[in-house]
């Protein structure tokens, strides 16, 4: 315990100290405002990060101080309640205290962190951590000192040598899309331009503990295999609707303690298996520049207990779900990018904000996958050097699947009667802009950003007079200072 306390108490003082180090950048090599004009090789870069003065030396290592400081105002038309993030599946109807305008304020999204570069055993090592101020503040937070929580968003160490790579720790799941080759650093990925810290409607993405193994065949060709944290999940997260499930008896007790509704959490869930996701690359070159493609294959395993099934003796149920992806980043011109990423699957509602849920649970107690589809594809164009503009049209899709318990009673998702938060479609369509003042590889840059965002979210039943969507208009502006050596388009 007293070992254990010292060695917290260390990383303490480590973070600390980076955080207050001359200046910092990113967790990540530094994103461009705008879409790398040229993606580089699929190689995986085991270059130290140029020197700067945000630099210092350990022994053999570098450490790369990162992050930037943000100040973001939100507007939106309709009150949601939901912090500077927008919660996708709960976009309010025109009623009640929705009818009033909301507006945020807040500085949550700043990042601190470091990447450690270092060369061991013929081995490129990069140890690299990431943090925000997105955690779960008390409810008094803004009342006098907006003492908002600082969270952990990534902690990981990857080795790669010769074509091989090995990655553990929390990192951006393989199901997030990649902007070139395979890669946990940031500014390879693909999580949009967007301010909202959610990111966009029909995105599939996760920051998970995971087990990653990487193979490089060529500079245009990688495949990968991770082994995920799983989470057997009914919806609530996300503003998700959360499944009904048969209420005989003890039953609606004993699932409450299997199935995570969005506060449950997977420390909590007896998932069976970790969630196995693959990934294959290709980033062939069209003349000057270099395209990406990837497919990505999902399989999960889900498992409930049915305490009163089999003459009261008790039986459990399994059940796969699976999914695919095809990602698409196209360098039409070296300015201008069109991207599309692109899911289908049984039971991937976790993956895309936990705006759905993965499955429900029939009359016997036995998980049943719910059909899930969606898509962000758009825009990114580096106008100038200074400005980046982009616009998508992110789309989340969840099947109706319905159920009757032993009570005769309908329960599952999108059933006649169900709850109006249980979503059938939620779309996204959104705009914006990232104008730099001034950027110096010594002192870091100055941004403006800028987006525009509408939402709609179509209910499987609307009710006798009730609304039949929800929609929103949300308005972001942030001022950002970016710390040397962080990458500019992440967000």
């Amino acid at each position: 315990m007293i070992q254990s306390r010292r060695a917290g108490i260390a990383f303490s003082t480590l973070v600390f100290a980076l955080s207050t180090a001359a200046w910092a950048t990113d967790p990540e090599p530094a994103p461009a405002p705008a879409p790398d004009p040229a993606p580089q090789a699929t190689t995986p870069d085991t270059s130290v990060p140029a020197p700067s003065p945000l630099q210092f030396h350990i022994g053999d290592s570098t450490i790369t101080p990162i992050g930037f400081m943000d100040m973001t105002a939100v507007f939106r038309s309709a009150s949601a309640g939901s912090g500077i993030g927008t919660n996708f599946g709960s976009i309010p109807y025109n009623t009640g205290v929705a009818r009033l305008t909301e507006f945020r304020l807040n500085p949550q999204n700043s990042r601190i962190g470091f990447r450690a570069d270092a060369m061991v055993k013929g081995a490129h090592v990069i140890g690299y951590f990431e943090g925000d101020f997105l955690g779960n503040n008390g409810n008094n937070v803004s009342v006098s000192s907006n003492s908002n929580t600082f969270r952990l968003r990534l902690y990981w160490v990857d080795l790669t040598k010769g074509k091989f790579e090995v990655l553990g720790g929390q990192s951006w799941s393989l199901m997030t899309p990649g902007r070139k080759g395979i890669s946990p650093l940031p500014g390879d990925i693909f999580y949009s331009q967007d301010m909202d810290v959610n990111y966009n409607v029909g995105l599939t993405w996760g920051r998970l503990p995971q087990f990653r193994f990487v193979y490089h065949a060529s500079d245009q060709v990688a495949a990968a295999v991770s082994f995920e944290e799983p989470d057997q999940y009914i919806g609530g997260s996300g503003g998700g609707g959360v499944i009904t499930y048969p209420t005989t008896g003890s039953i609606s007790t004993n699932y409450a303690s299997q199935l995570d509704n969005g506060g449950l959490g997977p420390t909590s869930t007896p998932n069976v298996m970790p969630d196995i996701i693959g990934k294959l690359a290709f980033d062939p070159k069209t003349g000057s520049t270099t395209q990406h493609i990837e497919l990505v294959g999902l399989v999960r395993e889900f498992k409930v207990y049915n305490p009163v099934a089999n003459g009261n003796l008790g039986e459990s149920f399994s059940k796969e779900g699976a999914g695919v992806s095809l990602n698409m980043n196209f360098a039409l011109t070296k300015s201008i990018h069109f991207l599309t990423n692109n899911f289908y699957g049984d039971g991937g509602g976790r993956y895309l904000f936990g705006t759905g849920p993965d499955f429900i649970v029939r009359g016997d107690g036995s998980p049943s996958p719910i059909h899930d589809a969606a898509t962000v594809t758009g825009f990114e164009v580096a106008a100038s050097p200074t400005t980046a503009l982009f616009a998508y049209y992110g789309d989340a899709y969840f099947a109706r699947n319905v159920a009757v318990d032993t009570a005769g009673k309908l329960v599952g998702y999108g059933y006649s009667g169900s709850p109006n938060s249980q979503n059938r479609n939620i779309q996204e369509g959104t705009v914006g802009f990232t104008q730099t003042f001034w950027k110096d590889a010594k002192y870091g840059a100055l941004s403006l950003i800028f987006q525009y965002a509408y939402y709609n979210r179509d209910p499987w039943y609307v009710a006798v007079n009730a609304p039949k969507d929800a929609h929103n208009s949300t308005v972001f502006l942030d001022l950002r200072y970016t710390l040397p050596g962080t990458a500019p388009t992440m967000r």
